[in-house]
């Protein structure tokens, strides 16, 4: 079939399979260019591998420090003419890139948070790996099933208070609106927290201690943002906040589960960048456009691969102490919050209208790493040709 992109909002519901084999090599081309890990992880297990920083993450591992990787996701594979996701594609071609350069990598495709995919991945790790001394924690999910309850709870995007109203870029029409959320009530931010908080990476963390499969000085990482004041209602002070917040309070139990083999566990705050869950905040998505025009100005414009090669080497792996923070977190978006870039965030902010879009924002670049995510817009492919949608792991 000929696979084009439909986008409907901020989702494309297709994705091109030999668009996504570039982008993965695209980003694997970057990390063999940059400086391998010295003394680096050798057996990784990332636990939302597909898309994003984690893909980046698993990349940076295997091609920077040679590791082998264990990746967790949840993607559909293509079905009755329809293309698999974006993040099936990725996977499928980045165990092909691994493969082919020598690195194990095996994947399971499962809810991350239950208990089976748990058990699945620590029988995978026994059996192939031995003891683990990288965990990612990545995972972006709307919803989760609690195991303990059999309850799913959903996240909500929502301000805490009051009701919140802020602009947002309609990238369709590409045009200014006002977006209205109502404040959360108390079930919300429980149920966000549930999802997007740090229980499910502390599950993961005490299932690999109880079964003694983590390493001598393991670490372990998980992924946050914070962003600009612009945003700060309905994402460091809204719901997500809060989920966020008890992400770090799981690192501080992660340190003391891994007190006894000289483990650490870490929050990293990333900088701001175009992916699936960032698209559909009210606000974020103008504000990275206008943060990238800015930033590829001014310099230290980055993208998923290129932060997370940066926190592998310069933070994680650098043969010194992991620099943080007052509160523990590594500020990886060190770049995107200097004063000179937020001052003229915050002066460009209140000038953006429709007709001003081109001139204070980077719509095409927004556009085109947008269209990235699924495998759309590489020089390299030819989507005028019909290409098989049925892509399957070796």
């Amino acid at each position: 079939m000929i696979i084009k992109p439909k986008v409907r909002g901020f989702v494309c519901v297709t994705a091109h399979p030999t668009g996504c084999a570039a982008h993965v090599k695209e980003w694997i081309d970057y990390t063999k260019n940059q400086p391998k890990i010295e003394a680096g992880p050798k057996n990784v297990l990332i636990i939302g591998a597909s898309t994003g920083y984690g893909l980046a993450s698993r990349i940076s591992a295997a091609f920077s420090s040679g590791a082998n990787t264990l990746g967790v996701f949840f993607e559909r594979a293509s079905e009755r003419g329809r293309t698999a996701t974006a993040g099936w594609y990725n996977s499928v071609a980045f165990e092909k890139e691994a493969k082919a350069a020598g690195l194990y990598a095996s994947s399971i495709n499962g809810d991350a948070f239950s208990n089976e995919v748990k058990e699945q991945a620590i029988e995978r790790i026994k059996a192939d790996m031995g003891k683990i001394d990288l965990v990612v924690y990545s995972l972006a999910s709307p919803r989760r099933t609690d195991p303990a309850t059999g309850i799913t709870h959903k996240s909500a995007l929502k301000p805490i208070g009051n009701a919140y109203t802020n602009k947002y870029l309609d990238t369709d029409k590409k045009t200014i609106q006002d977006a209205t959320l109502e404040a959360a009530a108390e079930e919300d931010i429980l149920n966000t927290v549930k999802v997007m908080g740090g229980e499910d990476w502390e599950l993961w963390i005490q299932a690999l201690v109880d079964a003694d499969l983590l390493a001598e000085g393991c670490k372990t990482v998980a992924y946050d943002y914070i962003g600009p004041k612009v945003t700060w209602p309905i994402y460091k002070d809204g719901t997500i906040g809060q989920g966020k917040l008890d992400l770090r309070r799981a690192c501080k139990a992660n340190n003391e589960r891994l007190s006894a083999i000289n483990g650490t566990s870490f929050v990293s705050v990333n900088k701001a960048v175009v992916t699936q869950a960032s698209s559909a905040i009210p606000g974020v998505n103008l504000y990275i456009t206008v943060l990238f025009k800015i930033m590829k100005e001014l310099g230290g414009h980055e993208g998923c691969i290129e932060q997370i090669c940066r926190l592998m080497t310069d933070r994680l792996y650098n043969n010194g102490e992991t620099p943080v923070d007052e509160q523990g977190l590594i500020r990886m978006d060190d770049w995107e919050m200097e004063p000179k870039i937020q001052d003229l965030v915050s002066e460009i902010w209140p000038k953006i209208i429709t007709d001003t879009i081109d001139e204070y924002c980077d719509f095409p670049g927004y556009q085109e790493d947008f269209l990235k995510l699924f495998g759309f817009g590489f020089d390299s492919v030819d989507y005028n040709a019909e290409v098989e949608p049925e892509v399957v792991f070796d």
